[in-house]
């Protein structure tokens, strides 16, 4: 821990009954998460130190907040990294099952040492581009964070979903512009785009998700 990295228990959401309530019978397993990414996520590269003290509100409710517009099926995460949103999510959702791909060794030995440790067993870790490993990896809905603009994703990614996949993205504010910079590119691919706004508790600022569903799905 860094000078400038606060501990977890000054995150004001840290074990909150809001926290719990919002998560519920599935709080344990996010809650093993956030305790290993707070404990581990700076000394390894995974976040800024400044961000274990906002962890709830800046990393794990803004990857929970991809949870309803998901649709049944496999999901493939993309560029997973701390494992944001994907691990959030399988999580969440044990019954489902989940590829995290990253192409980053040290990242993807975090992943498979965070699986193990918080006990999220519906996990998949394949190291890789997105665009290097469409041959072993087919899923209904692909997620990313922070990774790449709407139409490099979408160039990526397309390969990895069924006919009648749908991309699920976590982005900023300036999603409606880069949605519109990407029309070309989901016209090509026969993707449609639309732009939600997803609360998650009162007083955390909502996140931007965008999803992406196939031409007449």
């Amino acid at each position: 821990m860094t000078d400038e990295t606060l501990p977890l228990s000054s995150d004001p959401l840290h074990g909150s009954e809001e926290i719990r309530a919002y998560f519920g019978d599935v709080y344990p397993r996010v809650l093993a998460f956030a305790e290993l990414l707070a404990d581990q996520g700076v000394t390894r590269g995974l976040i800024g130190p400044r961000e274990v003290s906002r962890l709830w509100e800046r990393h794990i409710l803004n990857s929970a907040a991809l949870a309803p517009f998901l649709p049944s099926g496999v999901v493939a995460d993309v560029g997973s990294g701390a494992g944001l949103p994907g691990m959030v999510l399988a999580a969440m959702d044990p019954a489902r099952d989940y590829i995290l791909i990253e192409p980053m060794e040290r990242r993807t030995q975090w992943l498979f040492e965070a699986a193990r440790d918080c006990g999220i067993e519906n996990v998949r870790i394949v190291r890789g581009r997105a665009e290097e490993v469409a041959e072993s990896v087919e899923a209904d809905v692909v997620t990313a964070r922070a990774v790449a603009s709407i139409d490099k994703l979408v160039k990526w990614c397309s390969p990895l979903l069924s006919a009648q996949g749908r991309m699920v993205l976590l982005k900023g504010r300036s999603a409606p512009d880069e949605l519109e910079r990407a029309k070309y590119t989901l016209r090509k691919h026969r993707f449609t785009g639309e732009v939600h706004e997803a609360p998650t508790l009162p007083g955390v600022e909502p996140t931007t998700v965008v999803v992406l569903s196939r031409s007449g799905s």
